[in-house]
């Protein structure tokens, strides 16, 4: 089956899609990424990803894609110029009512592909409301899962390469080499955070921070050994990850089969 765009269809081709129809909906942001990556960056990342695991599921699950969610939540960078935010209850007000939409329309599945680690935690609230109120099956993936909330950062980076560090910096080398400047990329890793042993990124206890609590430049990690072939490997893994993890949504029940 090919992918299907949800934007590319008449209205009688939605209501025809199959029942069990998956709608991948991309969510980046538009913020600051230090001073050598576009604001664009996680929406950029969350598009391919959610495109290209979409088109690889779509061989054998209905799948269609949803235009991307750029204008997020992301004020722990609005101190920047270019951070362009939604607050919590603005967000969380569209995704309900993109929500109820697909459910009007007769779509019953709905993932949301995360690109910006700020949305986790209100994406997490939205995939239950979104289930309560209209009875959607709905989850939540990550192009890749931020290390402040679980998720793996290069040794150098101390376990604190959250932000326009090593990793997203080789994504957008692979994606978008022309938006990347390299001459601008620095090392700002918060290294005293590590001498705390319950408090921090990926520990026990999670504290409240804003980008410019860590970092001078925005930065919030070691761009400096970005290369394009290590964004190739994470982008290709994060998409076949995204696919394998899309199959399983599209057949998805939480209730024992009778």
């Amino acid at each position: 089956m090919p992918l299907t765009r949800f934007a590319d269809l008449s209205a009688p081709a939605v209501a025809a899609l199959p029942a069990d129809t998956l709608a991948v909906l991309p969510v980046g942001s538009l913020e600051q990424h230090g001073p050598h990556l576009p604001v664009a960056t996680d929406y950029l990342i969350a598009n391919a990803v959610a495109e290209g695991g979409a088109r690889l599921a779509a061989d054998s699950c209905p799948v269609t894609l949803l235009p991307p969610l750029a204008y997020t939540k992301s004020n722990e960078h609005a101190w920047s110029p270019g951070t362009l935010w939604l607050s919590a209850t603005t967000l969380l007000a569209v995704l309900d009512d993109i929500g109820r939409s697909l459910a009007t329309s007769g779509v019953r599945r709905l993932a949301f592909l995360n690109g910006h680690g700020g949305n986790s935690a209100l994406l997490g609230v939205a995939i239950r409301e979104l289930r309560v109120n209209y009875g959607l099956f709905t989850f939540l993936l990550h192009a890749s899962l931020p290390a402040d909330q679980g998720g793996a950062s290069p040794p150098a980076e101390l376990g604190m390469g959250i932000h326009a560090g090593l990793n997203e910096t080789s994504a957008m080398l692979h994606l978008h080499p022309e938006l990347v400047d390299m001459s601008q990329a620095r090392r700002s890793v918060p290294e005293h955070l590590a001498s705390y042993d319950h408090v921090g990124f990926g520990k026990p206890v999670p504290f409240g921070w804003t980008s410019d609590d860590l970092s001078g430049n925005g930065v919030i990690g070691d761009p400096t050994g970005a290369t394009p072939e290590l964004g190739a490997q994470l982008i290709d893994a994060a998409i076949t990850r995204t696919a394998a993890a899309l199959r399983e949504c599209a057949r998805f029940d939480p209730k024992e089969p009778r």
